[in-house]
């Protein structure tokens, strides 16, 4: 197996990264090509459109695409983990080889580090691809193709803002004028860029949606990883759920989930999740074998080897950093609701792998069902620990080293959700209730019942706790509910590591990410203008706060 550096403390200046001053190559402000130049310049040159359009949608996961070799490189993926790492719910490993760990213990806070670091670069970087298309394109006379990749621009820009925005200031509800990221468009001077408000940043992400909800009709994407109208009206609809809009949040969330029916309890009571060809996907990251051959380390840098317990050529399963629920959550879930067997029990049992067998191509042994938990095969496995999960399957077969695992960026089952929170805050809570409960007992629970020990609000929170763990929802949602981060319960045995083992209270300033000083160094709008408050956490604080749906 391949090893990795145990240090996951790289500084900035030795990584290859960029400030937002320099995201952007692009054409001047006010030097866009009119449609007949642009189809005329496609037409000479098709690829050079062609790989500016597919390239806007590489930052998604594609391995390395930060330009490292570090294990942790794969894009808006390995942010989607680290902001789940973050949380309450997803645990990974307290050891030399979890690259992860700074997220584990919230100290992606520093400056100089490199995760944060990641997690604010790429998306700046993908809204640099975007504003090319966009300032390249007249939209006033743009057809067909052109204005096809000019709406999914659009669309991409604001995904990234929304992959920036709650995590760098507080909720829209309580912080609309307080200042959040910078605003990159193409026309401001990159060098001296203040921070924008809350806000203005959703101004723009409502205006890019909106104008690529107006000019995707009747598109017809070639594949899942591109962005048709249902994906647009899915990213609006969290937009208007991050701002508190909660009846266009619901409208928007149906409008979505047209044309698609959530995952059958079938479907879901074996390791799944790793295909975007899956008819409750609506938008995903395709990996495909290329994308695995293009670099030496890329074998290492996606969902599989990170998420999937059953890859055999993974760096988690290697090193004993399968991600693990918390034992908090797992022992909420009802044992008639099939997503409990999604991870292991505390006897490392579960019934959704009871008929698979994973066998090692070295000695010509194999195990089944439970076995596999504390099955070993050098260089590949190490016994699992108790509330792993299984919820994300091997694509290409169990023990498959092919890491090809397509990552879910949306589901039908999330925008059901959001429908479900749009109802019920926005005065229809019986609605909402039918709404929540007709979803769970047909696809996961036939004994389902809205819990009387909850508010409704709560339940359904709990709901997408478990229904997208380890999808990256867990702290943007906590952030926008007001929600403390509770981990641990004191006086309680805790699933989580030692040094992970802390609450963290909701209005902590320590929760709003800081600027990378690679950043702040260049660009004057941010000097004197980061994150403060708050401090990093330390084991065992906090031990009697709670949430609302883990007391």
């Amino acid at each position: 197996m391949k090893r990795y550096s145990l240090s996951l403390l790289v500084l900035c200046g030795a990584l290859l990264a960029t400030s937002c001053n320099d995201l952007n190559e692009q054409e001047p402000a006010g030097n866009k090509l009119s449609t007949n130049q642009m189809l005329a310049t496609n037409e000479m040159i098709p690829e050079r459109a062609a790989a500016t359009f597919s390239g806007m949608f590489n930052y998604l996961g594609t391995p390395g695409i930060y330009g490292t070799a570090r294990a942790d490189d794969f894009g808006a993926i390995s942010a989607a983990l680290s902001c789940d790492a973050e949380g309450a719910d997803l645990i990974l490993g307290d050891n030399g080889y979890n690259w992860f760990s700074a997220a584990c213990t919230l100290q992606s806070r520093d400056v100089h580090y490199a995760n944060p670091l990641m997690r604010y670069t790429i998306p700046y970087r993908q809204i640099g691809v975007a504003n090319q298309i966009i300032n390249s394109i007249d939209e006033s006379t743009a057809t067909g193709t052109p204005l096809n990749q000019l709406a999914q621009a659009h669309a991409i820009r604001a995904f990234d803002y929304m992959q920036l925005a709650p995590y760098f200031q507080f909720s829209y509800a309580t912080s609309a004028d307080k200042p959040c990221v910078p605003i990159l468009t193409g026309t401001e001077d990159y060098f001296n860029n203040p921070r924008a408000t809350v806000k203005q940043v959703y101004e723009l992400i409502l205006k890019d949606l909106d104008f690529a909800i107006a000019h995707l009709q009747g598109y017809t994407r070639p594949s899942k990883q591109y962005i048709d109208l249902n994906v647009a009206y899915g990213l609006r609809a969290r937009a208007n759920l991050l701002m508190g809009n909660w009846a266009a949040a619901a409208a928007d969330a149906d409008k979505a989930m047209d044309g698609y029916t959530p995952a059958s309890i079938a479907e879901v009571s074996v390791p799944a999740f790793d295909n975007i060809a899956d008819h409750n996907w609506i938008w995903g990251v395709d990996i495909t074998e290329a994308q695995l051959k293009s670099n030496s380390n890329a074998g290492y840098q996606n969902a599989s080897s990170w998420l999937s317990a059953f890859s055999g050529e993974a760096y988690a399963a290697a090193t004993g950093n399968v991600p693990v629920i918390n034992k908090l959550l797992f022992d909420k879930i009802p044992s008639t609701d099939v997503r409990k067997g999604w991870w292991l029990d505390a006897n490392k049992h579960s019934p959704n792998w009871a008929n698979i067998t994973w066998t090692d191509p070295s000695k010509g042994t194999s195990a089944t069902g439970d076995a596999i938990a504390d099955f070993e095969i050098e260089n590949v496995k190490t016994p699992f620990d108790a509330y792993t999960n299984i919820k994300f399957g091997q694509q290409s077969g169990i023990g498959n080293t092919l890491n090809n695992n397509d990552f879910p960026l949306m589901r039908v089952e999330e925008m059901i959700l959001i429908k479900a929170e749009g109802l019920a805050k926005s005065g229809q809570e019986a609605t909402a209730k039918q709404v929540l409960e007709d979803f769970v007992r047909t696809y996961r629970d036939p004994s389902y019942t809205v819990p009387s020990t909850r508010t409704l609000a709560d339940e359904i929170w709990f709901q997408r706790r478990v229904e997208l763990w380890g999808e990256g929802f867990f702290t943007m949602d906590a952030k926008r509910l007001g929600k403390n981060i509770v981990r641990i319960h004191a006086g309680e045995s805790s699933n989580y590591p030692d040094a992970y083992q802390f609450n963290i209270k909701s209005d902590d300033g320590w929760l709003n990410l800081r600027f990378p000083q690679r950043e702040m160094d260049n660009n004057e709008g941010l000097k004197g203008n980061d994150n403060t408050g708050g401090a990093l956490p330390v084991s065992g604080q906090n031990g009697d706060l709670r949430d609302g749906v883990t007391d």
